[in-house]
C-alpha cells in the first residue's frame, strides 16, 4: 500500500496572526480556505509545501474540538496529521481488528477521509485519506499548485509528537499503519516520517514539524507553538 506525509495541521487562536507568521517566516502563500469545515465550527487557511500542505484552523463558537485541544495544551498548538493512501479498505480492517474508531468520515468530489479516535491512537487526530488520483488534494481546492514554489521551503519530513511513553505510542501508530518503526520513529513507505519523543510541560500532542529546502536556509522558528526546524537538503 502507497502511504506518506501529506498535510499537517495547528490548531490557533488568532487565524490571521498565525497566517501572518507562515507567510512571514516560512514565506509560504494562502492557497484555499475550506467552507467545509465551517461544519466544525471553524474557519481555515491552507499553505502549499511543495506538493504537502500546511493547514491552519481557528475556532468559531464554543464547544468545538479544536478548541478543547487549545485549553488542554493551554493555547495554540499541533493538531492533526493527514496522510495519503492509495486504498482505504485494508485500512478499514487494520483499524477494526486493532480496536481504532472512525469518528468521521470526509467525503468530497474526488476525495474520502477516515478521522480515528485521538484516544485510540493518541497524540493527535491521526487521518487517512484517498484522492480518486493519486497527488491530487481536492481539500486544497482547485488552485492550489498556482501558489507552490513561492515560499522558503519545500517538503515537509517529519513530524514530531511528544508522548508520556515514546514507544508505546510510537508502536501503537506503526500497528495501525502497518509502518515499521525504529528508535521510536515510524516511517511512512512513500515519504515522511512521525517522530515521538518525551513529553514536555503542555502534555501529549503535535510540538513540531521537520521542513525540507533547497536553499541554503537551515533555521529554526516557533509558530502556534510548534517548532519548525528546517534543513537544508543534499
Amino acid at each position: 500500500m502507497r502511504m506518506r506525509l501529506r498535510q499537517i495541521v495547528m490548531v490557533a487562536e488568532d487565524l490571521a496572526a498565525a497566517e501572518q507568521r507562515i507567510e512571514h517566516e516560512l514565506g509560504l502563500e494562502l492557497c484555499y480556505r475550506d467552507p467545509g469545515v465551517a461544519e466544525f465550527g471553524l474557519r481555515n487557511a491552507l499553505f502549499p509545501i511543495g506538493d504537502q500542505f500546511l493547514e491552519v484552523v481557528s475556532p468559531t463558537r464554543p464547544g468545538t474540538t479544536a478548541g478543547r485541544q487549545i485549553d488542554k495544551r493551554g493555547g495554540d498548538s499541533g493538531y492533526m496529521v493527514i496522510l495519503e493512501v492509495d486504498d482505504l479498505d485494508p485500512l478499514r480492517r487494520r483499524f477494526d481488528e486493532h480496536g481504532a474508531r472512525i469518528v468521521y468520515e470526509a467525503v468530497a468530489d474526488g476525495i474520502v477521509g477516515l478521522h480515528l479516535h485521538p484516544g485510540d491512537v493518541g497524540g493527535a487526530i491521526l487521518s487517512v485519506d484517498r484522492a480518486d488520483t493519486w497527488g491530487e488534494w481536492p481539500w486544497a481546492g482547485p488552485e492550489w499548485r498556482d501558489h507552490v514554489g513561492r515560499g522558503t521551503v519545500n517538503e515537509v519530513l517529519a513530524v514530531v509528537i511528544e508522548a508520556d511513553d515514546p514507544a508505546a505510542m510510537s508502536a501503537r501508530w506503526a500497528q495501525l499503519l502497518g509502518c515499521e518503526v525504529t528508535d521510536d520513529v515510524v516511517a511512512l513507505p512513500d515519504g515522511g516520517e512521525i517522530r515521538f519523543v518525551p513529553t514536555g510541560e503542555r502534555g501529549e500532542g503535535v510540538s513540531g514539524f521537520l521542513l525540507g529546502t533547497d536553499r541554503d536556509q537551515a533555521g529554526s522558528t516557533t509558530i502556534c507553538n510548534c517548532r519548525f526546524d528546517i534543513v537544508t537538503k543534499g
